[in-house]
């Protein structure tokens, strides 16, 4: 970046990670429409077009640089808060912004370092409710053009070469966390009387994960559903929407979640969906008409509500444009960002009005 840039520059979004997470697909959605309304630079891995990369030596160039206000910093991360808060200490000058997805108690390091943020937005009022500082709710967006349903869907899932022809999506890490066990159970006892569906399951596999697949795995084996349960691994992330779209039904099976950025990802790309009420779910589905919502963990309710779906994908397609309309009507990333850029005015002008 330029001095010209650097010196413009209002907002600054690290992206302190050596994997890529669900923190990561937030921030890589948001920070494009941020660049569209404040000038916006993005530091660290998987940086996502349309935004200008800031690299180690352009922050060193910041500090003594000239500028008419301090610069957003917008952490997701504890680390993120830290280098933050050292980096300001140095001499940065910065305004520290943090977001919450977290529907837990919080460990004494988090609390510690959001008391010393100039604002903190929470993503849900669940995750806002474990906070022990003020915050403000800002719902997650999402990209209705990058995901979006396709023109025909039944083609593309018969050009995927997997059997049958509709396709139920599971997506996110393979752990119990996400609840992958529950879908391959249901899967387990739903597929040998639905022939027409295969099941996609796509997400990394860390290495403490490797067993808990493994058991998966065997389970598929034994129920001799190797065809028709599908483990894809990590995909790149421009291969990711393309199986939204060749998909017809959706689970999202966790038994807890931040906020669980796939069910807009689902909704969008008009899905039908299934949702265990962790993360966001319950603020963002209507029950029985964008999606149903099922206790998480629960192997009987996950197989009850979408046998239905299964049995008659004509349904399953109308509940997906639902849902599709929903997330275009009311939950689209540019009003997140609207929010959030209105919230950083909101922390400058009340920093400014504090006496010194």
């Amino acid at each position: 970046m330029d001095d010209q840039s650097l010196t413009g520059l209002e907002v600054i979004i690290p992206n302190l990670h050596w994997r890529y997470s669900g923190v990561t697909a937030t921030n890589r959605m948001i920070a494009p429409r941020l660049a569209q309304l404040l000038p916006t630079a993005w530091i660290g891995r998987d940086a996502p077009d349309g935004v200008r990369r800031m690299r180690v030596h352009d922050l060193l160039r910041l500090r003594v640089l000239p500028g008419k206000r301090p610069r957003i910093w917008h952490a997701r991360r504890n680390n993120e808060m830290i280098v933050g808060l050292l980096l300001r200490a140095l001499g940065w000058p910065l305004t520290l912004i943090f977001t919450s997805a977290a529907q837990r108690h919080h460990t004494w390091i988090s609390r510690w370092l959001m008391e010393r943020m100039d604002g903190v937005i929470a993503t849900s009022d669940a995750a806002s409710s474990y906070l022990k500082v003020p915050a403000q709710v800002i719902h997650h967006g999402i990209d209705t053009e990058l995901y979006r349903p396709p023109a025909d869907r039944k083609a593309l899932f018969a050009a995927s070469g997997l059997p049958g022809r509709y396709g139920i999506g599971c997506f996110g890490r393979v752990r119990e966390q996400k609840g992958t066990d529950v879908f391959v159970d249901a899967m387990c006892r739903l597929l040998p009387r639905y022939p027409d569906f295969t099941a996609v399951i796509i997400g990394a596999v860390t290495p403490d994960q490797q067993s808990f697949q493994s058991g998966l795995r065997s389970r598929v084996d034994a129920a001799g559903l190797n065809d028709r349960i599908r483990f894809f691994g990590e995909l790149p992330i421009s291969e990711v929407p393309p199986w939204y779209q060749r998909v017809t039904i959706y689970a999202f099976t966790s038994r807890t979640e931040g906020f669980g950025l796939t069910l807009l990802e689902a909704m969008a790309s008009g899905n039908a969906l299934i949702a265990a009420r962790a993360g966001a779910a319950e603020q963002v589905v209507i029950d029985g008409r964008t999606g149903i919502l099922v206790p998480p963990g629960d192997v009987e309710a996950l197989c009850t509500v979408m046998e239905p779906l299964l049995r008659d994908p004509a349904q399953a397609e109308a509940m997906g444009r639902r849902a599709r309309d929903r997330a275009v009507d009311d939950l689209g990333v540019d009003s997140e960002a609207r929010a959030i850029a209105a919230f950083y005015e909101k922390v400058r002008a009340e920093k400014t009005s504090q006496p010194c």
